[in-house]
């Protein structure tokens, strides 16, 4: 059983950055699919960025192209999402989440494992 914990989330301005972790512990980290999805209130959950098992390749959402940046460290089996440029927007509960499989899918109903979340609020 693969567990996920977020950390890093918090209030921020707008324009400001922040920089999410999610910490695995369980499992073989290094050869899992992690992405970051985010919920804002009363939305769906959405699909923000995802990285493959061996960092090699990114993706991401059109709205955080270009101002957020997923990375891993599969020695530490942690994934980050650097948050830059932050807008109000961007306001959500953010959720990292695993898929045991290679192919990096974007949907949300592929991945096998999720964290509790972090919150982060951009304020004007």
């Amino acid at each position: 059983q693969v567990q996920l914990v977020e950390s890093g989330g918090g209030l921020v301005q707008a324009g400001g950055s922040l920089r999410l972790s999610c910490a695995a512990s369980g499992g073989t980290f290094s050869s899992y699919t992690m992405a970051w999805f985010r919920q804002a209130p009363g939305k769906e959950r959405e699909f923000v960025a995802i990285i493959s098992w061996i960092g090699a390749s990114t993706r991401y959402a059109d709205s955080v192209k270009g101002r957020f940046t997923i990375s891993r460290d599969n020695a530490k089996n942690t994934v980050y999402l650097q948050m830059n440029s932050l807008k109000l927007e961007d306001t959500a509960v953010y959720y990292c989440a695993a898929d045991v499989s290679t192919i990096m899918y974007s949907g949300a109903h592929k991945y096998d494992y999720w964290g509790q979340g972090t919150q982060v609020t951009v304020s004007s």
